[in-house]
């Protein structure tokens, strides 16, 4: 497995991305009805987002958390003091586990960033017992994240490389309508269920939305990075005069939304 989520710093990608799946991750345990689940894996922990929300629940006695990313691991591990969590490097498309061996598995806001995201449902479904949960939620890039894809549509008004970002950008793997629970039927999965789930992500000024992506954390900023001096101060000035819509800097409100889907091994 190749994970295409490009990542600078830890810091960076809270600052991005991992303040807004504090919010999403306990709508997702929600969505996940963990009852009489004792151990739970979380696949693509990032910094720990919903590895830390799994453990406000007191019936949880293990819960196993993994990342392709080092530098994911590190700061998810550097922030860990429940002795319930263990934290390690692993790839989500050959989990070093037995079969059957969690009674749930979980992927926040991960799928759409594995190249192969069936082999990596079929894995979670592999890890987890009979009767067990393997869940799933993904951002909707192309209808449900209006502040990304102010930037995108900026970027592909601007150039035909900025056209390619956004083609990339709204089609990653699982974001189609239905397109992850066909993934988990196709994997022997049942009784699954589908639905929405959406947040908002607060921003104090254009500087707060945008200094992540200005740094390269991620797809966006990955972009960023590649453009030469001119491109950049051209992108910055054009990103800017959208976010403001004519008014003042200062705080911008966006509503976010996301698939998910639940399903239980057979």
């Amino acid at each position: 497995m190749t994970s295409t989520f490009n990542v600078q710093a830890a810091a960076g990608y809270e600052q991005l991305m991992g303040r807004w799946s504090k919010r999403l991750a306990p709508l997702f345990v929600d969505f996940a009805r963990l009852r009489d689940c004792a151990s739970v894996l979380d696949v693509g922990c990032g910094t720990g987002s919903l590895t830390f929300e799994l453990a406000k629940i007191a019936g949880l006695k293990e819960i196993a958390a993994i990342d392709y990313s080092n530098v994911f691991v590190e700061e998810a591990i550097r922030r860990n003091t429940d002795p319930r969590i263990k934290i390690q490097q692993a790839d989500a498309c050959a989990l070093p586990f037995d079969d059957a061996r969690f009674d749930a598995a979980l992927a926040l806001l991960v799928l759409h960033f594995v190249p192969d995201s069936g082999k990596a449902v079929a894995e979670m479904r592999r890890v987890v017992r009979p009767g067990g949960v393997v869940a799933a939620v993904v951002w909707d890039h192309l209808g449900g994240m209006p502040g990304m894809r102010m930037m995108v549509d900026t970027a592909a008004a601007l150039s035909e490389s900025g056209r390619q970002l956004r083609s990339r950008y709204c089609f990653q793997p699982m974001m189609q309508p239905g397109e992850m629970k066909r993934t988990f039927i196709g994997q022997g999965l049942a009784d699954i269920e589908q639905t929405d789930l959406m947040i908002r992500m607060d921003y104090r000024n254009f500087d707060d939305y945008w200094a992540p992506i200005a740094a390269g954390e991620g797809p966006l900023g990955q972009y960023m990075t590649a453009l030469d001096a001119a491109e950049r101060t051209r992108m910055d000035a054009a990103v800017r005069d959208a976010y403001e819509a004519g008014r003042p800097d200062g705080p911008r409100s966006f509503a976010n939304v996301a698939w998910a889907v639940r399903g239980i091994v057979p």
